[in-house]
């Protein structure tokens, strides 16, 4: 199964300066761990040492918030597209 995923330009580094990546995994959780496999260092630049999603950093399968889904257990198929979106702060 492959997804795309859409890699925002501070972690494009990881990735060899590529803006997308096909990856596979059946749920969030699994395309993390794909995700390291081709692009190591990048999942601990997502997850905490407890390897939960860091606060700042959100996910969207086809536009829709995974926080308002299932979370690293939102389900994943064949041509969805996850975009990773650091979250912006400022005042």
């Amino acid at each position: 199964m492959s997804v795309k995923v859409l890699i925002p330009t501070p972690l494009q580094k990881l990735t060899n300066n590529q803006a997308t990546v096909e990856c596979n995994g059946g749920t969030i959780g699994e395309l993390l761990n794909s995700l390291e496999q081709s692009c190591p260092g990048i999942k601990a630049r997502l997850c905490d040492d407890q390897g939960e999603l860091r606060r700042f950093v959100n996910f969207y399968v086809n536009s829709e918030d995974i926080r308002f889904l299932e979370g690293t257990n939102t389900p994943l198929k064949d041509g969805d597209e996850v975009s990773i979106i650091p979250a912006i702060a400022g005042g």
